[in-house]
C-alpha cells in the first residue's frame, strides 16, 4: 500500500491523498497489534512455549528432587552455562536463623498471621 501510495502521491488530490494516508496507518497499526497478539510477551507464541515446556520443566524438576533424596544431596547445581543452583533441601536453608541473628523477625507467608492479645515480638517493625 505504501509503495502503491509513493507511486500516486503526486497526481492525487489532498482529500484522496490523506484517505490513503489514514487507510495505511490503519494497516500499519492492524499490524503491530496483531504482532504484539501472536509474539508478545503473553502473546500465543509465549502461551503455547509455556503449554509445551512446563511439563518438561516440572519433570526435570522431580527427578532432581528424587535424586537428591536417593542419593543424600543437599544442594545440586547446574554447571551448563553460569552456576545455578537447581535444589536445595530446605533443611539446611539458614535465612531464618541469619535473620534472627541480625535482630530481624520473620513470618512465613505460606502460614496465616496469629494475632496475639496485646503482646508483641521485641523485633517487630524493625524489618
Amino acid at each position: 500500500m505504501y509503495k502503491d501510495f509513493q507511486a500516486e502521491v503526486m497526481l492525487l488530490p489532498a482529500d484522496a491523498k490523506q484517505k490513503k494516508e489514514d487507510a495505511i496507518v490503519a494497516k500499519e497499526k492492524e499490524a503491530k497489534d496483531l504482532q504484539k497478539k501472536r509474539f508478545g510477551k503473553d502473546g500465543d507464541l509465549a502461551k503455547k512455549r509455556e503449554e509445551l515446556v512446563k511439563p518438561l520443566q516440572e519433570k526435570i524438576y522431580n527427578a532432581i528432587e528424587e535424586l537428591s533424596t536417593d542419593g543424600g544431596y543437599a544442594v545440586i547445581f547446574d554447571k551448563s552455562g553460569s552456576l545455578t543452583m537447581l535444589y536445595s533441601n530446605p533443611k539446611y536453608d539458614l535465612s531464618d536463623s541469619v535473620l534472627d541473628k541480625m535482630g530481624y523477625t520473620y513470618t512465613k507467608k505460606t502460614q496465616p498471621e496469629q494475632k496475639s492479645s496485646g503482646t508483641k515480638q521485641k523485633n517487630e517493625g524493625k524489618k
